[in-house]
């Protein structure tokens, strides 16, 4: 073997193999919305009803592991992919804080005056309204299915947001509508997940995802 074949031998053996969070961080978020939509939307138990069950997806899944994701995207000099795991990793984090009686967050509007609770739940959600937004413009340019996702998402925010913001009952349609949204982003989540794993494995399926983005003319 030659100097020259040995030394080229070294260097793959030394390269490092790159390797797409996205499907993993894309999967996090799918499925802790998922079970967190079917419950808004009143399916399996009471829309509006006890959702701690979430608890540890919320931390463990869509929380922990959508992080993880999201600093693998920063490796990859992937900003936005590194932006969006990290952020909603952090949102589910935060949203399980808000679960853990440990917390006191909950607790901590017991003597509050009426509908303190909601309308600060209502803000919480509609700030990430207003950052999912900003990501949906970025993704104008990527991608129909990656940016139906955030558009879907941005509704599902909303439109929570708005539930609690007019501090409409439990089980409220606007609430189950909303649940209806987070179902179809989810979907839509694991779509993207999928097309982006079946790419990687060169699987048997591929999925269109239909870009968005502009060749430059010549």
């Amino acid at each position: 073997m030659s100097h020259n074949s040995v030394n080229d031998l070294k260097s793959a053996q030394s390269a490092p193999v790159k390797i797409n969070p996205g499907p993993l961080g894309l999967s996090a978020f799918a499925l802790t919305t998922f079970v967190l939509s079917l419950f808004n939307l009143g399916a399996g138990v009471p829309s509006g009803g006890p959702v701690q069950v979430i608890t540890g997806l919320a931390v463990f899944y869509g929380g922990i592991t959508q992080i993880l994701a999201g600093m693998w995207e920063f490796k990859i000099g992937n900003n936005f992919g590194a932006t969006a795991f990290t952020s909603y990793g952090s949102f589910w984090l935060a949203y399980a804080a808000i679960l853990i009686p440990g917390f006191g967050i909950v607790p901590g509007y017991a003597n509050a005056p009426d509908h303190t609770l909601d309308n600060a739940l209502g803000i919480f959600l509609f700030s990430w309204g207003i950052f999912t937004f900003i990501l949906w413009i970025a993704t104008l340019r990527t991608t129909v299915t990656l940016s139906s996702m955030f558009f879907v998402l941005v509704l599902t925010f909303f439109f929570l947001s708005s539930a609690h913001l007019a501090h409409l009952a439990a089980g409220n349609i606007v609430t189950r509508i909303g649940g209806g949204l987070g179902l179809v982003t989810a979907f839509l989540a694991w779509y993207n997940a999928a097309a982006g794993l079946f790419e990687s494995t060169n699987a048997v399926i591929r999925l269109p995802t239909g870009s968005l983005s502009h060749p430059h003319s010549e």
